[in-house]
């Protein structure tokens, strides 16, 4: 394992013309998918510079959270070898339970960085542009670098979902659940949650363990609850044979959402279903216990809000009205790639698009030849698992194949 480990971390470095130093990639993003890029990009020798903060977003989710998705799942670049979650344990000496606490998911993904991105560049890269056959990056420290390609791996952090109820009230009234590290100043008061997802149900419960005095709204007539494992504990050793390491999807979709190349590959009518169905608002099971005390109202939605006093009128469909102290919105991201604002407005024209979405050709690379968008952004490309943690395995691989010059294929429009 070690030597594999150095042989990842070792790149050539930067090269310098002049006075701007350039390299042939820069990766701006140091989460699991900037991460899972670094180690593939250096494991064949590509010259490289990561730029970020380590798992900063994840270091904004509230304290006390516990990941929903599987062990093998949680792993950053592959489910075995020397970064999965079995190797960090093993050379760490570190155990934990699952579900996964997000702290101790945080310390894995740093201990992952140490390894791939020893060299991770802190400072914040703030503008991208054209230049030449390249690109241009500006830092906000006013230097400035070359890079023959630029993968995007930013994270969802500027997609926060935020319904026009919420225009115009100050954030002591309403938030989105992604403005939250923790819910302890809630103690006591009365908040309304409105999601039916794991973001939502999540933060109900830990506002309530919290002291506050929560209600959730949800828009559907029922709240979906994932199975917690049951059939693949009846299914035993024939389990993986339906469910794929990704853990994304229900039986028998798990298996065919893990194969981006065969998933982008379907009609289009096609896949929107299948996407949606393996991605539905859902909760986790281990959270139904704890909001056993949580009053959920099923099929209800916001009208509008307003502050009244001290507190917030809350009218909700149906005419009926509630009187809280905060409005928590659950309600999710929506990918608009051109919310990075780091992005040159003539790049972001550039990128063919649908609904926010770049249109991605393998190795996840844009219209803008040499232009990488990793993570959410590529699920309309490669589908839902792209939207994971899991889902790094395969970009970075796909990215590695095409930054190495080993694929060639032309352009391929997903469902086409």
């Amino acid at each position: 394992m070690a030597n594999t480990i150095a042989t990842m971390t070792s790149g050539k470095g930067s090269r310098r013309t002049g006075r701007r130093p350039t390299t042939d990639v820069a990766i701006l993003g140091a989460g699991p998918y900037g991460l899972a890029a670094a180690a593939e990009l250096r494991r064949v020798g590509v010259d490289l510079r990561t730029f970020g903060d380590p798992m900063s977003f994840w270091r904004t989710m509230p304290e006390g959270m516990l990941l929903r998705s599987n062990w093998t799942a949680t792993c950053i670049a592959d489910y075995r070898g020397p970064l999965s979650l079995d190797a960090y344990c093993q050379a760490t000496g570190n155990r934990f339970g699952r579900p996964i606490p997000l702290e101790r998911f945080i310390e894995y993904g740093e201990w992952v960085q140490r390894q791939v991105a020893p060299d991770v560049d802190h400072r914040t890269v703030v503008r991208v542009e054209a230049d030449g056959a390249g690109f241009r990056l500006a830092l906000d420290d006013g230097d400035e670098l070359r890079a023959g390609r630029v993968v995007v791996a930013c994270g969802i952090a500027p997609f926060a979902r935020r319904p026009p109820q919420l225009a115009g009230l100050p954030p002591e009234y309403a938030t989105h659940t992604s403005d939250h590290r923790g819910f302890s100043r809630f103690a006591g008061q009365q908040v309304l949650v409105v999601g039916g997802g794991q973001s939502a149900l999540e933060s109900a419960a830990l506002l309530h363990e919290a002291g506050a005095s929560v209600e959730v709204l949800v828009r559907q007539g029922h709240v979906n609850w994932l199975h917690g494992g049951k059939y693949h504990r009846k299914l035993g050793r024939l389990a993986p044979l339906v469910y794929a390491p990704t853990d994304v999807g229900p039986m028998g979709l798990s298996r065919l959402v893990a194969v981006p190349d065969l998933f982008r590959r379907l009609p289009r009518a096609v896949q929107e279903p299948l996407a949606y169905r393996a991605i539905r608002p859902a909760g986790a099971a281990w959270l139904v216990p704890r909001l056993q005390e949580v009053p959920i109202h099923l099929g209800r939605e916001v009208r509008a809000a307003r502050s009244a006093g001290d507190k917030l009128r809350v009218e909700l469909d149906g005419g009926e009205a509630r009187s809280v102290d905060h409005l928590l919105y659950g309600t999710g991201y929506r990918v608009d790639v051109g919310r990075y604002r780091f992005l040159a407005r003539e790049l972001v024209e550039a990128i063919r698009q649908v609904d926010g979405y770049p249109i991605l050709r393998p190795g996840l690379e844009s219209s803008v030849p040499r232009l990488h968008f990793l993570g959410a952004p590529a699920a309309w490309s490669f589908g839902p698992i792209m939207r994971f943690v899991s889902g790094s395995w395969y970009a970075s691989r796909s990215l590695s194949r095409s930054v190495a010059g080993r694929t060639a294929a032309a352009p391929v429009e997903a469902g086409t």
